[in-house]
C-alpha cells in the first residue's frame, strides 16, 4: 500500500505542465489500485481462512469482506464518474476491482492447500497471510483514514501560500521496504 501510495505521489509530482490535470489523471489509476490492492489483500485474508478448519474464522472473514465490498464499489464507481472517466473505461476498473478478490482467494487458498504445507512446515503460512492481510488494512486506517478526521490527513492538494509536500523519496521507500523485510528474513528458518 505504502508503494502504491508513493508511485501516484511520484506521478503526480513530476508533471509541471499543469499539476491539477495531472493529480486528476494520476488519482484515476492510483484510486483503482489502491483499491485492487485493498481487495487483493481481502482475498489474500479470505483464501487464508478457507484454508483452515474453523468455520468460526472462515465467516468472520467472508462477512467483513461481504460487509465493505459494495461501498468500495460504489465509492470506486462515484470517485471515478466524478473524474470524469466514461463509463466504459470506468467498468473496466470496477471489474479488475471485482476479481481482484475472487482471483487472490482462490491463488492463496491453493497456496496454502494440504499438498504444498508440506513445503512450508517451518512458516505457519495462514498466520503470515492473515498477518499480510492486516498490515493492510492497517496501514490504510492509520495513514488514509485516522489523518482525515484529525484534520491533517493525506493530501495532495497544497493547502493556499503552501508547496505540495513531495512524498517519500526513494531511498526512504527503499528502506521502509527493507525494514519490513528485515523481521521476516530473520524470521525464516527460527523456531520455539
Amino acid at each position: 500500500m505504502l508503494l502504491v501510495d508513493q508511485i501516484g505521489s511520484a506521478h503526480v509530482h513530476s508533471s509541471t505542465d499543469d499539476p491539477e490535470s495531472a493529480r486528476i489523471a494520476s488519482s484515476k489509476i492510483t484510486t483503482t489500485l489502491g483499491l485492487v490492492v485493498h481487495a487483493a489483500a481481502d482475498g489474500v485474508a479470505l483464501g487464508a481462512a478457507a484454508s483452515t478448519s474453523q468455520t468460526s474464522v472462515q465467516l468472520i472473514v467472508f462477512v467483513a469482506i461481504m460487509l465493505h465490498k459494495a461501498p468500495a464499489a460504489f465509492g470506486l464507481v462515484s470517485f471515478l464518474m466524478h473524474a470524469g472517466l466514461e463509463r466504459n473505461r470506468i467498468r473496466k476498473h470496477l471489474l479488475v476491482f471485482a476479481l481482484a478478490a475472487p482471483v487472490l482467494a482462490m491463488v492463496t487458498f491453493v497456496g496454502l492447500s494440504q499438498s504444498s504445507k508440506e513445503a512450508l512446515s517451518d512458516v505457519n503460512a495462514t498466520g503470515v497471510a492473515m498477518l499480510f492481510s492486516a498490515g493492510t488494512f492497517l496501514y490504510v486506517a492509520t495513514v488514509h483514514v485516522l489523518p482525515e478526521v484529525g484534520g491533517t490527513g493525506h493530501s495532495h492538494s497544497p493547502a493556499p501560500g503552501k508547496e505540495a509536500a513531495k512524498g517519500l523519496s526513494k531511498v526512504e521507500v527503499g528502506a521502509l521496504v527493507l525494514g519490513c523485510l528485515i523481521p521476516l528474513v530473520l524470521s525464516v528458518g527460527h523456531q520455539h
